[in-house]
């Protein structure tokens, strides 16, 4: 028996792993999920990862620790600060130690809103690691956020979801004020040293699913789980995507 840990990505809550947790339980799995502190413009990374400690067990090991989307620069903070078997990234950014997601995808960004910003880009050093890289965003998402817009919010994030379940989850958003996942240097000083999997979302609007394989092999070294749908599986295919958890065990 394993623990789901489920950490949500931004704009969201603990509650969009609603519709996902009954299926791990009824296999006989073990789930916790929080709220991280998006609302505060404050918030940093490691005030993410903290949420995410302060609701695990004490005693339990066997974690598989599941990151969705912004998730993906928390979840490896987590895995320094308490044992875990597993990472999961679900169509999630995937940090890299001391460097922040910007300085990594900056080259996606027009050069305007880049200078409104007060943007500085990184040594062509840090950079060159990135160059071979796919863009990591699709850029129809850039500069869009859907907790100010209902109509975005369903165009990016709840697309392919049921009409009920996506009215029921917009309703649900929350207000992302905290940018550390774009803009704060990851704390990490080295990758964990822990098993990881990738789980790309074919029809992804936000995170290219093109970046996503890329870069499962050149950062975590796997081959990125295929599965059918948007950004938000755990609303849109809780079925499937308990089946693809399941599977990674």
């Amino acid at each position: 028996m394993a623990l789901f840990c489920l950490v949500h990505g931004a704009c969201q809550g603990a509650w969009c792993w609603d519709l996902l947790i009954p299926h791990l339980e009824a296999r006989g799995h073990k789930t916790v999920a929080m709220d991280l502190p998006i609302e505060d413009p404050s918030a940093t990374l490691s005030d993410f990862a903290d949420a995410v400690v302060q609701a695990l067990p004490e005693d339990k090991g066997d974690v598989i620790l599941v990151g969705h989307s912004m998730a993906g620069t928390v979840i490896p903070i987590v895995a320094t600060q308490r044992p875990v078997r597993k990472l999961v990234f679900l169509a999630a950014l995937i940090p890299y130690p001391q460097i922040s997601t910007l300085d990594q995808f900056y080259d996606e960004i027009d050069s305007n809103t880049l200078n409104l910003l007060n943007y500085q880009p990184p040594e062509a050093s840090k950079f060159e690691q990135f160059c071979d890289e796919p863009n990591m965003y699709n850029p129809a998402s850039l500069g869009k956020n859907p907790s100010e817009s209902d109509a975005v919010a369903m165009e990016i994030f709840f697309h392919d979801c049921e009409p009920d379940v996506a009215r029921w989850a917009i309703s649900k958003m929350r207000k992302q004020e905290s940018m550390a996942y774009i803009y704060e240097v990851s704390p990490l000083k080295a990758f964990p040293d822990v098993e990881c999997e990738y789980i790309v979302c074919t029809d992804d609007r936000i995170i290219s699913p093109t970046w996503s394989r890329y870069a499962a092999r050149k950062r975590l070294g796997v081959d990125a789980i295929e599965l059918p749908g948007g950004h938000c599986p755990s609303l849109s295919r809780p079925v499937h995507l308990a089946d693809a958890l399941l599977n990674v065990l």
